[in-house]
């Protein structure tokens, strides 16, 4: 009785320190909040992530038509994995992610998915960096004066800048208050990126030839690529918050707002992945920004939005990878010491390996494989599964075994293609097509080799 007791009291005990990981103004947000539309708006805005960049790359690893079909496929897992995330707290009495884990596996369960929920945005962070050292030297190139050779050019720099002067000032504050509009802001921007990339398709596909795979129907990178599309889709630490925030929140109005959100963030997904990928084929990099001329004007604005975006996304992947920390090893609670140590540690250790690290494409596959997949196909199907009345093999219970399967094999098969097949990446190169922008280029075959190697294409 007194064990029963006991991990009752630990089980709420996790639930409350899992909401103290949610930001605060959210939290309070829950008692006013009750619009379904709003809602909704709420989750598309988690849905749609700053990862929205490297769906492009995942067309390349997948192959286009095929990469098209796992997009659908894995937005649809994604939508019944939500689904299933609350289902599962109905029949155990829980509110959160980490008390549904708890109760349903006990500490074990409990300590492995603050492992995930410390590596998503932990790796989200290192992602956060590489963009910026990606994106802010083509910014300043186009002040008068800089030139290629100037500090400010320099990938370093721009990383360091952001984080002593941006990022680490505002990921101190020991809530996210300030921040909560920034999810608004970044739908807005991310939508301007989009429509700049719709924009620059229709110039440069007359421009850059298509690589001799461009077509393919299904490439063996696919695996790869389901990482990077469940790294954009991954939102289950909203659910409950979300859930919660309703005025009658039942799984009937659950399904109906999830089906609504996520048929919103695909087709926006689609063309993020059909305009990008259209416009630079086979010559795609995990970020996408990579592919655009240093001295486009349009897409300059659109990297400076993109820019912001990130820089003021990287404090809130902060805030929630600090707090499981806190509440794994401190009982929820910092002092202001070990506030700044904490805070110090995560974010000098994403600086030190964005700084080392230049392809974004495999830090997106990486997480997406490592983190996103078992937070997505796995954890939700296995605890929906122990609490289920029925058994395993019953019909009810088909589509969880089949996306649980999905995971188990995904995650592994995943992993060891990233790492002994590894995506090329030429950062910081201008590509060959923004030399001859004014000539034409019909010998497919030499550009192809471009990717090999930039050095053979002669450009005079």
């Amino acid at each position: 009785m007194e064990s029963t007791q006991s991990q009752s009291d630990w089980v709420e005990q996790v639930e409350m320190d899992d909401r103290k990981l949610l930001v605060d103004k959210e939290e309070k947000n829950k008692k006013t909040t009750s619009n379904v539309f709003w809602a909704g708006f709420n989750l598309i805005n988690s849905i749609l992530g700053t990862g929205m960049i490297g769906l492009p790359y995942s067309m390349k690893l997948a192959g286009f038509p095929f990469g098209l079909l796992l997009l659908v496929g894995v937005a649809y897992v994604t939508d019944y994995s939500m689904i299933m995330l609350i289902k599962g707290g109905a029949m155990s009495g829980t509110t959160t992610y980490q008390s549904l884990v708890s109760r349903t596996f006990g500490l074990p369960g409990y300590l492995f998915l603050s492992v995930l929920q410390f590596l998503y945005p932990f790796a989200a962070m290192v992602s956060y960096n590489i963009i910026t050292g990606d994106i802010l030297p083509k910014i300043f190139l186009q002040i008068p004066g800089v030139t290629p050779e100037s500090i400010l050019a320099d990938r370093h720099f721009a990383i360091l800048l952001t984080t002593v002067i941006i990022t680490l000032p505002i990921a101190l504050y020991r809530n996210m208050e300030k921040l909560g509009k920034v999810s608004l802001v970044s739908l807005v921007l991310t939508t301007i990126v989009l429509l700049i990339i719709i924009i620059r398709t229709s110039t440069l596909t007359s421009i850059i030839p298509p690589t001799a795979d461009a077509w393919v129907f299904v490439k063996s990178n696919a695996f790869q690529a389901v990482g990077v599309m469940s790294f954009v889709f991954m939102c289950h630490h909203a659910c409950f918050l979300i859930y919660g925030s309703l005025e009658e929140p039942t799984v009937s109005t659950w399904s109906r707002i999830t089906h609504a959100s996520m048929i919103l963030s695909l087709c926006i997904s689609l063309q993020y992945s059909v305009f990008g990928y259209v416009s630079f084929t086979g010559f795609t990099q995990g970020d996408l920004f990579e592919n655009y001329c240093k001295h486009d004007n349009l897409v300059t604005i659109g990297r400076f939005c993109y820019a912001l975006t990130i820089i003021l996304t990287y404090p809130m992947e902060c805030f929630v990878a600090r707090e499981v920390i806190a509440n794994v090893f401190f009982g929820g609670t910092l002092t202001s010491s070990l506030h700044l140590a904490v805070t110090l540690m995560v974010v000098s250790l994403t600086t030190s390996i964005s700084l080392a690290c230049e392809c974004l494409g495999m830090v997106l596959e990486l997480n997406g494989i490592l983190s996103a997949t078992p937070l997505v196909f796995i954890i939700p199907p296995v605890c929906y599964l122990k609490l289920s009345s029925d058994h395993w093999y019953h019909r009810n219970n088909i589509m969880p075994c089949f996306i649980l399967l999905l995971g188990v094999i995904i995650m592994p098969v995943g992993f060891v293609m990233a790492i002994m097949y590894p995506q090329e990446c030429s950062h910081g190169v201008e590509m060959f097509y923004c030399f001859l922008q004014n000539s034409t280029i019909s010998n497919a075959s030499r550009a192809d080799s471009y990717i090999r190697n930039p050095s053979e294409i002669n450009v005079t």
